[in-house]
């Protein structure tokens, strides 16, 4: 998703951070030079970043940032695992687009209307309005992949702005009920 939000590349994907890490002619340049062996990746690391920072922005807007969670914060121990588990498959010199297959088909074109089509293959998802964005209805999934799909599906339908899709922990509601 991190690339995908891109939105100062030529052609602009959904425009919902002002970067162009995965432009030729912007961060690809830059990260081929800085990191010619793992240029890829450092890319995607970047974009993963703004999104991140967005991401953070958003929940930042709420009373209870610290007990929602979203695709760019899943919580600490699942964050550091895929923090690592993507250090380790860029150490391990393989391209992305090999080592995530329907990754390398998004970046291998930009096609809204297929991405969009993607999104809502991944299955429908019950969100309530939100002040910072889409909170997905009920308690997270204990399986922090099917959580990840979830909050992806949730983007579906795309948005001018990033929809800051969320789970709001039961924590989270127990504490309004009691205040």
């Amino acid at each position: 998703m991190g690339w995908a939000g891109e939105g100062k590349t030529d052609p602009p994907r959904l425009g919902w951070w002002r970067t162009a890490l995965n432009d030729e002619f912007g961060g690809e340049d830059l990260f081929k030079r800085l990191a010619p062996r793992t240029w890829r990746w450092a890319v995607l690391e970047a974009a993963r970043a703004a999104a991140r920072k967005v991401d953070a922005e958003a929940r930042a807007q709420s009373a209870d940032a610290d007990e929602l969670i979203s695709l760019f914060r899943l919580g600490f121990a699942i964050d550091e695992q895929l923090d690592d588990r993507l250090a380790e498959l860029k150490r391990a010199s393989a391209d992305p687009a090999e080592v995530l297959p329907e990754l390398g088909a998004a970046i291998a074109r930009w096609d809204r209307d297929a991405f969009g089509a993607w999104l809502t293959g991944l299955g429908a998802a019950t969100v309530a309005p939100s002040s910072i964005g889409r909170r997905l209805t009920g308690e997270p999934p204990t399986d922090p992949v099917e959580t990840a799909v979830a909050l992806v599906a949730a983007m579906a339908p795309l948005a001018e702005r990033y929809p800051a899709t969320h789970f709001k922990t039961a924590r989270a509601a127990a504490g309004k009920a009691r205040g």
